[in-house]
């Protein structure tokens, strides 16, 4: 498969560019190589992180620090995806928001009115970004709204994601379970792969989904998110699905390509 006419790209992160351990951030070779050939043919990208435990901005610096061409308009998180969907879906919602207190002032800053915990029990939508620290009393209050009608969202359901030390499990996976198990509901998935997720690339890129290739290393979110939007998929073997015998997978949910790394890209684009 060749990319040279692909009209715009998507690129996941951890464990697609860069792999994280601990503190440090190592680039995957050739990493910075394809961002800057994709540029210099005038073609748009953005990246998205399913990681909400930050800001869009602060994610982009952070890929600038260690040498990643990413301005903060290419960075797209489940905290953009959410907050576009609760404006279609939830407008004027009170929102019941377990997140990083910075992750708290960047939602409400967009306009979305947040539940405090005396509040929680009258939240109309239940959202868990990532949280480092919950106290059972707070579950225990988004359950009881979401049993009395909450929606309940989050950024992303899966139960790990790549590191360069091996899977990290999600914390934000571990919160939502807790209030799914307790309410009895099914989260909605907001971040990747989601409906939301699809229209805010389309709405950042300027393109139709069809006309783009999404790179990633996760098999259920990466290559999930390509399909839900009609984009070419190409699955790196550098991350979490790395080990997976795509033989044993429903041919619907495999990808078009497959590369070890994604400096093997530069030839294809």
């Amino acid at each position: 498969m060749r990319l040279d006419d692909a009209a715009g790209f998507v690129f996941d992160v951890d464990g697609t560019l860069v792999h994280r351990a601990g503190r440090e951030v190592h680039v995957v070779a050739g990493a910075a190589a394809v961002l800057e050939r994709i540029s210099d043919s005038g073609r748009p990208y953005v990246i998205f992180t399913n990681g909400s435990h930050m800001t869009p901005e602060a994610f982009a610096h952070g890929l600038r620090e260690v040498g990643l061409p990413v301005a903060d308009d290419q960075l797209l998180t489940p905290l953009l995806s959410a907050i576009h969907y609760l404006r279609r879906r939830h407008p004027g919602a009170l929102v019941r928001l377990f997140a990083a207190p910075e992750v708290e002032r960047y939602v409400e800053a967009a306009g979305v009115e947040l539940a405090s915990a005396a509040r929680a029990r009258e939240a109309d939508v239940v959202y868990v970004a990532h949280v480092d620290d919950v106290h059972l009393d707070e579950l225990e209050d988004a359950a009881r709204a979401v049993r009395a009608g909450a929606a309940l969202l989050t950024s992303s359901y899966v139960s790990a994601y790549s590191g360069a030390n091996g899977p990290i499990l999600s914390r934000g996976a571990m919160v939502t379970a807790a209030i799914a198990k307790a309410s009895e509901a099914r989260p909605k998935i907001v971040g990747k792969p989601s409906k939301a997720a699809v229209e805010v690339i389309g709405e950042r890129l300027g393109l139709p989904t069809s006309q783009i290739a999404v790179i990633g290393d996760d098999l259920t979110m990466d290559i999930g998110l390509g399909h839900l939007g009609g984009s070419r998929t190409v699955l790196v073997r550098s991350g979490i699905s790395g080990q997976i015998d795509l033989e044993r997978v429903p041919a619907g949910r495999r990808p078009d390509a497959v590369i070890g790394e994604v400096g093997e890209l530069l030839p294809l684009l």
